[in-house]
């Protein structure tokens, strides 16, 4: 059994006075060959713009780009037609594959917005670009394991294309979630606001866990908690 902590602290940052960000894994001027990923996970980045700042029109291409926000409103844009304003609850998942350019920005003149940005390397390149969006609010998350992205979007979900499963939670004080991990699968769990405690081990804001070689998750709250599970192939 191997559960690797990824301290808040230990992540790099970068502040460019609009943008905060907390790079979980190596991306742009931070690079960190010990930290380049988990498996299919790529980029975890706790993005927090300050009012009427974003990042103007850029591209990508061949990875799977989620963004789950959590407070405030996130305008966004992109070469697939997806055009619009997110807002917590709000998850989107764009295919940037054989290419795509998008922007966001903070849709609010007067308030911050965060949110995660998550890059899931694809099943392969070259696949169609493409756009998808869905909400999910606080109560289908609340003491229970909301899936929120999966191959071919089952409930509800956003579809992906990776065998890569991401689940949303928020648990109240003491409350308490389990999950159970197939054969050769790992986990990562992200701590997006509280503190947590996953099989015996304690995290807090901003931590992240790479999980190996475990049948079950045991996840319980220490006060209100909000983090992601990502079941990874």
């Amino acid at each position: 059994m191997t559960l690797a902590l990824r301290p808040a602290a230990a992540r790099g940052h970068a502040n460019f006075g609009w943008l905060d960000s907390h790079h979980t894994f190596s991306f742009a001027n931070y690079h960190d060959p010990r930290h380049m990923g988990f498996r299919q996970l790529r980029v975890i980045n706790d993005d927090t713009v300050s009012p009427d700042g974003g990042f103007d029109t850029h591209g990508h291409r061949d990875m799977e780009i989620i963004s789950y926000v959590v407070r405030g409103a996130l305008a966004h844009r992109d070469t697939t037609g997806g055009d619009g304003v997110l807002k917590r609850g709000d998850v989107q998942a764009m295919s940037a594959g054989t290419g795509v350019r998008h922007s966001e920005f903070n849709a609010s003149g007067e308030e911050d917005v965060r949110f995660l940005q998550i890059w899931i390397l694809p099943e392969h390149d070259g696949l169609p670009a493409a756009y998808r969006q869905a909400h999910f609010a606080d109560e289908a998350k609340r003491n229970t394991l909301r899936l929120i992205v999966a191959p071919d979007g089952p409930d509800g979900a956003l579809d992906i294309n990776q065998d890569v499963r991401v689940y949303a939670s928020l648990l109240d004080d003491g409350a308490s979630v389990s999950h159970k991990l197939a054969a050769g699968r790992g986990a990562w769990v992200q701590v997006v606001d509280g503190d947590i405690e996953v099989n015996g081990k304690t995290l807090t804001s901003g931590d992240g866990l790479a999980i190996e070689d475990v049948e079950r998750l045991d996840i319980a709250a220490r006060g209100k908690a909000e983090f992601l599970l990502f079941d990874l192939g």
